[in-house]
């Protein structure tokens, strides 16, 4: 099974609710055959953004473009999208050939043709053998394979989907997020994938773009969005974060930070203005622990603290520290140092590893 993608292009998309704005002015252009996710909390618009470009949804103001086809009042059967929803929606009369075989007919297509269509996807999310079976005699994990199925078979170049693991168990996600990101990279077809969850959209993405209460905050490859987040809420809602708040200076010809706690350095690529309000962020296995063996600390990129818990987690550690009132959270391998609750310790940084980013307080 191979097809082509096809991009989209999203200009000034608002939809509001009475006094509710859901989307506010956004913009986003998704390349043909890319993998993106939409990424944000509950309420941020990255649902409202699918069901926009999927027809179930008439916004107030704005454009999409299906490639160069606008999208106005084309109503969603006739659009050609393929979409998978969180909860399956398969037919329970039916068994798995004929609920991926209901678009097929639904457009007119010959037995023989259907017929071929079926056999070709059931291969591709590898359920061949279970052709014959009702969605009850099934996993949920497989239930989401017939699903996804039959939003592929009828050729579609763009697929939406819309938290389409969520109903699953830790296990059966894993899974199925890897045979996800196989099924895009050989059909070739354009996904626009919608989660909450940031693990799963570093796992499966080839951008990220990040909603908040309306507005996209950041749309970015993944290592560029984790390593180089553009904002604070950014940075804190894909993966975690540990951040220092306060205002950028000028020290001994460098660009500091400086807060209650002292001075911290600003990494050399920032791009913020002497006396913005800022932080600097630190990722957890950016953040070095070492017991402290008295006051003085040896430079600016440090802060003592003391450790709250030590979380064992197999292969490494997650040690939580108070730093001056502040949570931070640093990650071990197992066999480095040994620390325990009460600890006196130092946590520090290389600067080239920490991040800068704008505040609005």
């Amino acid at each position: 099974m191979s097809n082509h993608g096809i991009g989209v292009t999203i200009t000034g998309l608002t939809k509001r609710y009475g006094a509710v704005t859901a989307l506010d002015g956004v913009d986003l252009t998704i390349a043909p055959g890319e993998f993106i996710t939409l990424l944000g909390p509950s309420g941020s618009g990255k649902t409202t953004t699918l069901n926009a470009i999927a027809g179930f949804v008439e916004p107030d103001a704005g454009s999409i473009l299906l490639g160069d086809r606008p999208l106005d009042g084309v109503p969603t059967w006739k659009r050609d999208i393929g979409v998978v929803f969180q909860h399956y929606a398969l037919f329970p009369h039916m068994k798995v050939d004929a609920n991926v075989a209901f678009p097929l007919k639904q457009r007119g297509l010959s037995k023989r043709e259907t017929a071929r269509a079926v056999s070709e996807v059931l291969e591709v999310v590898g359920l061949s053998h279970l052709a014959d079976r009702y969605p009850r005699e099934l996993s949920g994990g497989q239930q989401q394979r017939v699903a996804l199925a039959r939003a592929l078979v009828f050729g579609p170049k763009l697929l939406l989907l819309d938290e389409p693991l969520g109903a699953l168990d830790k296990r059966l996600r894993e899974g199925l997020q890897l045979e996800i990101k196989r099924i895009h990279r050989e059909s070739g077809v354009t996904f626009v994938f919608v989660t909450h969850d940031q693990e799963e959209a570093l796992v499966m993405s080839d951008r990220i773009a990040v909603f908040n209460e309306g507005r996209i905050e950041q749309v970015a490859p993944v290592e560029e969005l984790y390593r180089s987040p553009a904002t604070l809420f950014a940075a804190q809602f894909l993966g975690d974060s540990n951040v220092l708040r306060g205002t950028v200076a000028h020290h001994d010809g460098q660009d500091v930070l400086v807060n209650d706690g002292g001075m911290v350095r600003l990494p050399a690529s920032h791009a913020l203005s002497q006396d913005a309000t800022a932080a600097v962020v630190v990722r957890p296995e950016d953040l070095r622990v070492r017991v402290r063996k008295d006051d003085a600390l040896g430079g600016m990129d440090e802060r003592p603290g003391t450790v709250t818990e030590v979380i064992y987690l197999g292969g490494r550690r997650r040690i939580v520290l108070d730093v001056a009132g502040d949570q931070f959270v640093a990650e071990q391998m197992n066999g480095v140092g040994s620390l325990s609750p009460g600890d006196a310790v130092v946590a520090s940084w290389d600067v080239g590893a920490a991040s800068a980013v704008p505040t609005d307080d």
